[in-house]
């Protein structure tokens, strides 16, 4: 079992190296933002001196950039640079307190203690038997791995009907129950909708954004003809050519483990 997990990861990192390709780190601005109440509930777990922070998977720093405030530092790790330099040019993007750091977590050099852990839609992309001993080892006593989903109504796997399946490129499966052994569950909130319009042509490169539908492994001509099909099916039931979403986010935090339970 040990080892089907192990190749499945590193089937997973193939995967997620499309965040290092130029069209998907375009794409990445049209997804939305996280809603403020994150913040202030990730803020909350923090505790001890000196507050550190370590945002792992970070992208262009949706989430580091903004807890900085909160944060004594806050270290933003990806595997992606082009993800980085974007998420510099952004607003906090040059906090004194932010710090950028290049590598895969499993190997990237760290300066901890952290009294909090952050994973923004990224944590499925990694081998848990390497990462959660290795989040275990770095967190200070009484500190919390937070997973942050984004959650929008109506969802991008629903919206677009049988469309997507025969575009994607990936196949993704949640960790399994094994795996969940080593992530102890301490809490979860689920915070108040927030609404947001986006234009159907910003909602379809918004898709783009993910690794089954990176422009550069789809190719030119199935990734025009995606956004085609997508762009006319939604038109037929948003007319004004504008989506009304509800954006939430759901924040789980617990405790990783060194070893199984």
């Amino acid at each position: 079992m040990q080892e089907a997990n192990h190749t499945r990861a590193t089937e997973y990192r193939t995967y997620a190296e499309a965040f290092q390709e130029k069209g998907v780190v375009d794409a990445y601005r049209y997804r939305p933002a996280y809603p403020l109440e994150v913040f202030a509930l990730l803020a909350g777990l923090i505790h001890g001196e000196p507050g550190h922070v370590l945002d792992i998977g970070c992208g262009t720093g949706d989430i580091a950039r903004f807890l900085v405030a909160s944060a004594g530092r806050v270290d933003a790790v990806d595997v992606s640079q082009e993800m980085i330099e974007q998420g510099k040019r952004l607003p906090q993007g040059d906090h004194p307190r932010l710090r950028w750091l290049h590598g895969r977590i499993e190997e990237v050099t760290l300066a901890p203690p952290y009294a909090l852990i952050t994973a923004g839609e990224s944590l499925h992309w990694l081998d848990w038997q390497v990462v959660m001993p290795r989040f275990h080892a770095v967190l200070m006593q009484g500190g919390y791995l937070a997973i942050v989903e984004r959650r929008t109504t109506p969802d991008p796997w629903s919206i677009l009907g049988e469309i997507l399946p025969r575009y994607r490129t990936d196949h993704y499966q949640s960790p399994d129950e094994q795996e969940q052994q080593l992530w102890q569950k301490v809490g979860e909130h689920l915070t108040a909708p927030m609404p947001f319009l986006q234009p159907i042509d910003e909602y379809v490169e918004s898709y783009h954004s993910r690794a089954g539908f990176s422009r550069e492994r789809m190719g030119v001509a199935q990734a025009e003809a995606f956004d085609q099909e997508a762009r006319a099916y939604l038109l037929k039931s948003y007319p004004t050519g504008t989506i009304p979403f509800q954006v939430s986010a759901s924040i789980v935090w617990g405790i990783p483990q060194a070893k199984w339970l």
